[in-house]
């Protein structure tokens, strides 16, 4: 008998902007045919937001603005659903499975209280490295990433000061920082968060997709702004960088796929016990 498909409810965080990060997560997830079925929710521009019970997998995106602001409706129904499926895990043995990315990671942290959010000094863009913690070592997202691994970054804002006593009240963990800057006084980023078994997320873009962004940076308006930027030295490296296969192809290919693996398997042991 065919084992009827995952439903997997993609919560477009875009705001009807222009954006690789959509195209990316589809092409991903396309690569599970048999086992998932994938739903889009247009989250900011038309107030779509999953029942969350018809869902046992979700991946929220990134997105433009402020994660700190919303219009009061579709930031609430979000934050709602969060809570839903925070809690719905809490008491159930068959668990909803979620990854936050980016601007949907910054709303996530906020909203368990576990860190701060603020705008950075300037903007982070490109590529870069991103340094595994101690707990990230053995989180089972980074498998088969090295120490430090390359991701695309893309933001104006960042996750740092957390707080320890609400990390330790929800058993949360912080998997992942930005790189050492010995030069600046800054705090390092956070990067990635385990919320919980079910629960995690990244501030980078895991689902980056190298030849698309390498198209991305080839266009005019976008090289003016890069170079004006960070420098026409910075902007080379990037170019020089993106395409290489233990950059970001490497990240691509394997962080939202073991998180994708990973729920998927649990899903259907939990489906199997409860049948």
């Amino acid at each position: 008998m065919m084992k009827e498909k995952i439903k997997i409810a993609l919560l477009d965080m875009y705001n009807g902007k222009p954006n690789q990060g959509m195209r990316c997560i589809h092409d991903i997830v396309g690569r599970f045919p048999e086992e998932l079925r994938l739903d889009v929710f247009d989250v900011r521009q038309k107030h779509e937001l999953p029942n969350f019970e018809d869902y046992n997998l979700f991946i929220s995106s990134g997105g433009p603005g402020n994660p700190l602001e919303g219009d009061g409706i579709w930031d609430a129904k979000f934050g709602q659903l969060l809570d839903d499926i925070y809690q719905w895990n809490q008491i159930h043995t068959r668990k909803k499975y979620m990854l936050f990315i980016c601007h949907s990671f910054q709303m996530a942290v906020k909203h368990f209280g576990l860190a701060e959010v603020n705008k950075r000094k300037s903007t982070s863009f490109g590529v870069l490295t991103v340094h595994k913690t101690e707990e990230g070592m053995n989180d089972p997202l980074f498998e088969g990433l090295e120490n430090p691994f390359w991701a695309i970054d893309s933001r104006d804002y960042q996750v740092v000061k957390p707080h320890p006593k609400k990390f330790k009240e929800m058993g949360a963990q912080i998997i992942a920082l930005e790189k050492i800057r010995n030069h600046v006084e800054y705090e390092r980023a956070i990067m990635g968060v385990r919320f919980s078994d079910e629960l995690v997320g990244t501030q980078f873009h895991p689902e980056a997709d190298p030849v698309g962004f390498f198209n991305h940076l080839k266009k005019h308006e976008v090289r003016e702004e890069i170079i004006a930027l960070k420098g026409k030295a910075k902007y080379l490296f990037m170019l020089e960088h993106v395409v290489e296969e233990h950059t970001i192809y490497k990240t691509n290919e394997t962080l939202i796929p073991n998180f994708l693996r990973r729920s998927i398997q649990k899903i259907r042991e939990q489906e199997s016990v409860l049948v």
